[in-house]
């Protein structure tokens, strides 16, 4: 084996460990794993790169790439660049983690903490239709103590969004 084939293994298990890495943390948070496999990519390579690339390296389909980097830009995790003389469009990672962050927050988080408040609204009214009263006092401590989490959630999502300077 030459140097500089050994020098392109080594590279291919670094940027296929990055893209486990990222598809791994996107299933966590709840993201698509191509999400994470398409920001994987572009945090790994050294030049930007086209959709078409994404699609042929990470054998996913067009849509799912188109999806995957309009989800990551709404995120504020990849940017449109220009490269070379070419005029096909190339992505990059943004890899500002405050950016990251700060767009998870507000795309992922805050609209999920809204709609929870709306249901559990919803919830507490269908607890009148109850009539046992221990399961209805149950049902009640425990939308309590999820009104508890909420309620502590919105007070650390502004100052995390402040660390990171969203």
């Amino acid at each position: 084996m030459h140097a500089n084939e050994e020098s392109h293994t080594d590279h291919q298990s670094v940027e296929q460990r990055l893209i486990s890495f990222f598809k791994d943390g996107a299933k966590i948070v709840g993201l698509p794993a191509s999400v994470g496999e398409i920001f994987g990519l572009l945090f790994a390579s050294p030049k930007p790169l086209t959709m078409a690339d994404l699609v042929s390296r990470l054998n996913i389909s067009k849509g799912s790439a188109s999806q995957g980097l309009k989800m990551l830009r709404t995120l504020g995790a990849v940017r449109d660049v220009e490269y070379g003389n070419d005029r096909k469009g190339y992505f990059e990672a943004d890899i500002e983690l405050k950016k990251l962050v700060g767009g998870f927050i507000r795309e992922q988080v805050r609209p999920h903490i809204s709609s929870g408040t709306r249901k559990l609204g919803e919830l507490e009214q269908e607890l009148d239709t109850i009539t046992d009263s221990e399961l209805r006092a149950f049902y009640e401590n425990r939308i309590k103590i999820i009104k508890r989490w909420s309620g502590k959630a919105k007070l650390v999502l502004p100052l995390l969004q402040k660390f990171f300077g969203e």
